[in-house]
């Protein structure tokens, strides 16, 4: 049997706002570092986030949840991914927004059991041939046919492979090079290809390397033992919602392991409990055989408040459920009606669901505060500002939101290289600060302007 790759069924969702976290920034004593894993600030609620992290290890978080309640770009999403950063490598982090499960298509309680199943992962060990090594050469080969989308037309590609044994020069399809470019492996990195399917994976920069100053290598690994062409065990992640959605598709049942590449159209199918508790039997079964592991993931829900007493229903079967991942709520309401009811109830929860959370407040950043996490943001935009520019920015963050003064870093560099300059100047701010409102001037513009808008 040809064992596959199944195709992810995640959500395409902008991940670029919180690339920077990594964790929430502990000492192992547990206390929280000043300017640690992209955090900064927030110690009393990151050090309460490692306390649930280390709660959801040891298997105590049964049936509760989290709930970070505080105003508006106080780092609750931050918070919710540092988390799921804590508990274990390649964790699944499902985001959504409460007011999702108002769908036309689809029953409120069915879209919230997909995103539950979401983030349950599922770890999958296989023996597969791959060749591995550290790359040490790398050459497409052209040819005067029709270019490809990077414009070039790649008739082969030449790879040269290094291990402590040997090494082995590959001649590969031009399809792998696409691969190649999508992991962005270069001259010096450590990479396994798949010998039937053909994917590549980038492991790391070579060891040989770990003197140099490689800002893209997220870890240097050794040079890899024995042949180039070896049997290795590869570990596949998918999760339960995946293997609902594979089962749901005609062609009957089918073992998990020959689900691993099943290369279709998503589209959007109820799928049946019924279903769900057989892809649940499956799966247990291969937890006992010792081939699967299960990994329970984080499921963050922001806007809690805009969900409503059937909603809440349906979470407290679901918390209950063996297979719970970690839920997490966030909101910056305080005290509101439950939607749909009269009963006005603390950040728009049931009161008797508040006793299921453990609450963890967020706070406001001050003026410095501000400006470390802009300077964060422009260094991972990979622009150049001044400390002058930062400080006029943080007081527009102050003045309006975090939020806002993050959105100007983008066009203010664009002004800046109009203008012929690598560098973000204190003008640059200026000029596109005068060029976007905030919330708050917009809505102070339209209480001034009432009688010329349309109401």
């Amino acid at each position: 049997m040809k064992i596959i790759k199944v195709k992810s069924t995640a959500k395409n969702k902008r991940i670029a706002t919180h690339t920077h976290i990594k964790g929430l920034g502990l000492e192992a004593n547990g206390h929280a570092r000043p300017l640690a894993d992209g955090f900064v600030g927030q110690k009393s609620a990151r050090e309460a986030g490692g306390l649930v992290a280390e709660m959801v290890r040891q298997k105590k978080m049964a049936g509760r949840a989290v709930l970070f309640a505080g105003p508006s770009g106080t780092g609750k999403t931050a918070l919710a991914l540092g988390i799921s950063k804590e508990l274990d490598y390649k964790v699944p982090f499902c985001p959504m927004v409460a007011s999702e499960v108002y769908s036309s298509e689809v029953k409120k309680t069915e879209v919230l059991m997909e995103n539950f199943r979401r983030a349950i992962g599922l770890r999958l060990k296989e023996k597969k041939e791959v060749y591995e090594g550290e790359v040490t050469e790398l050459s497409p080969e052209e040819t005067g046919s029709v270019p490809d989308r990077y414009g070039r037309s790649i008739c082969h590609v030449i790879i040269k492979l290094k291990t402590v044994e040997e090494t082995k020069q590959l001649k590969l399809d031009p399809s792998i090079y696409d691969a190649l470019i999508k992991e962005k492996v270069a001259v010096g990195d450590v990479i396994y290809i798949e010998m039937n399917s053909g994917e590549v994976k980038r492991l790391g920069r070579s060891d040989a390397f770990a003197t140099e100053f490689d800002l893209e290598a997220e870890e240097y690994v050794p040079l890899p033992k024995g042949q180039v062409l070896k049997k290795k065990g590869i570990i596949e992640y998918v999760t339960l919602h995946d293997l609902d959605v594979e089962n749901a598709r005609p062609g009957g049942e089918r073992d998990i392991l020959s689900l691993i590449g099943q290369m279709m159209k998503p589209r959007k199918t109820e799928i049946t409990d019924k279903l769900r508790q057989k892809v649940n039997k499956v799966v247990n079964r291969y937890i006992n055989e010792d081939v699967a592991e299960l990994a329970p993931g984080v499921l963050f829900i922001d806007e809690v408040h805009m969900l409503d007493m059937e909603c809440f229903s349906d979470l407290n079967r679901a918390l209950e459920s063996p297979l719970s991942p970690i839920v997490i709520f966030a909101t910056n309401r305080g005290i509101c009606n439950v939607r749909g009811t009269d009963m006005a109830s603390p950040h728009g929860v049931p009161v008797d669901w508040l006793d299921r959370l453990v609450i963890i407040k967020t706070k406001t950043y001050g003026l410095a505060e501000m400006i470390q996490i802009l300077a964060i943001r422009a260094h991972v935009e990979g622009l150049k500002i001044d400390e002058e520019s930062l400080a006029y920015l943080g007081k527009i963050g102050q003045r309006s939101s975090l939020r806002h003064a993050v959105q100007l870093l983008s066009p203010a560099s664009i002004i800046a290289k109009m203008s012929g300059r690598d560098n973000i100047c204190k003008a640059d701010i200026v000029e596109v600060n005068s060029l976007y409102l905030d919330a708050k001037s917009s809505a102070k513009l339209l209480q001034e302007q009432q009688d010329r808008y349309i109401s």
